[in-house]
């Protein structure tokens, strides 16, 4: 059975695409040698002037490199020298760039989700979450990482009372999700299935590589 996409911890276990559960090219990973499809990882390019620049939407040109979606495995790539093995010439890189990445896929992250909230897939508020439950399985939960933990759990459990196995993301705070959806701050939310949807989940899912991911604590006992 295909391991759930939701799960960092045991995607990152996988080698072929059959046991991550999705489809494309498997990728060799820079530091670690180990191999894993495109979406468990980071792209990097190189720049014209000898930068390697993060591509996290594997759209620029040239050749790539490929590195495990976890800051510490980045990390490693700008202190072992990595790139410069991996594009074959001399190759700098920020010792910044695990803060560039996650930059990045949160940025990936809130335009998914403001352009959910233009297609009208989007419930906002504690009141509206629990109702939309109570008649229809959510894409995901979302759920504002300095919001309390009493609303989390009362929402969270409500969905898995009703359905099997409901997704949540908790690791953007209520600002960040607030700028998304165009409000100062945002504390409940979800996201109705579709394929923006599951866009989201690509890249919030890279995107807690880099950055706590609460729901595990609060909802699964699951730990990076």
């Amino acid at each position: 059975m295909p391991t759930p996409r939701n799960d960092r911890r045991q995607r990152l276990k996988a080698s072929d695409n059959q046991e991550t559960g999705t489809d494309g090219p498997v990728r060799q990973c820079a530091v670690t040698r180990e191999s894993w499809t495109q979406d468990c990882m980071i792209r990097f390019v190189r720049s014209p002037d000898g930068i390697a620049v993060p591509d996290v939407a594997g759209k620029l040109p040239g050749r790539g490199a490929w590195v495990k979606a976890d800051r510490e495995t980045v990390d490693a790539a700008v202190k072992q020298g990595v790139f410069a093995r991996a594009f074959k010439q001399k190759t700098t890189a920020e010792a910044g760039l695990s803060d560039l990445v996650e930059r990045q896929l949160l940025q990936r992250c809130l335009n998914y989700l403001g352009m959910s909230r233009k297609a009208g897939e989007v419930v906002i508020g504690f009141d509206q979450v629990r109702a939309y439950l109570r008649n229809e399985a959510p894409g995901i939960l979302l759920e504002a990482s300095d919001g309390s933990e009493d609303g989390r759990n009362k929402v969270h459990f409500l969905a898995k009372a009703i359905y099997e196995t409901p997704q949540t993301a908790g690791a953007l705070t209520s600002a960040e999700l607030g700028m998304a959806f165009g409000r100062p701050h945002v504390i409940h939310a979800l996201l109705q299935q579709g394929a923006l949807c599951e866009a989201f989940k690509d890249a919030y899912w890279r995107l807690t590589g880099f950055r706590p991911a609460p729901e595990r604590d609060w909802f699964s006992g699951l730990k990076r």
